[in-house]
């Protein structure tokens, strides 16, 4: 199996900075907050070291793992048709099913899975033109 994993690397730091910005008050932070029932003060109780600390791991598992299901033949035409397809018809959809199981708005699925296809597609980008 050839995985570039400076590539793997790159995607990872990516995906991690589009959530910084996705879930940011700049964009959809405020309404995921309000989706989600967290508040600043009980978002600054959590031990936010271990949850980005974990997010960071999962992400970087969920970019090697982009990588080794690309292979080592994609492009950056097929990483990103891939990737796209990884975030909108797996990520997103499993999200979808659990939102109508736990009731939650269809609002907040639009907000997680988008950034989960956006951070895919990007992945699969990186991965599939880095060599």
């Amino acid at each position: 199996m050839e995985i570039n994993y400076l590539a793997v690397l790159a995607a990872t730091a990516v995906s991690f900075g589009l959530g910084g910005v996705w879930y940011s008050p700049a964009l959809f932070g405020k309404a995921w907050m309000a989706e989600t029932g967290i508040t600043e003060e009980s978002a600054a109780s959590r031990n936010m070291v271990k949850v980005f600390g974990f997010a960071i791991i999962a992400t970087l598992i969920i970019a090697f793992n982009l990588a080794a299901f690309l292979g080592p033949q994609s492009t950056l035409a097929t990483g990103t048709f891939y990737g796209f397809l990884a975030g909108a018809g797996w990520v997103a959809m499993a999200f979808g099913i659990n939102d109508l199981f736990e009731a939650r708005s269809f609002r907040l699925f639009a907000i997680n899975a988008g950034y989960h296809t956006v951070a895919f597609t990007l992945m699969g980008a990186i991965i599939g033109a880095w060599h």
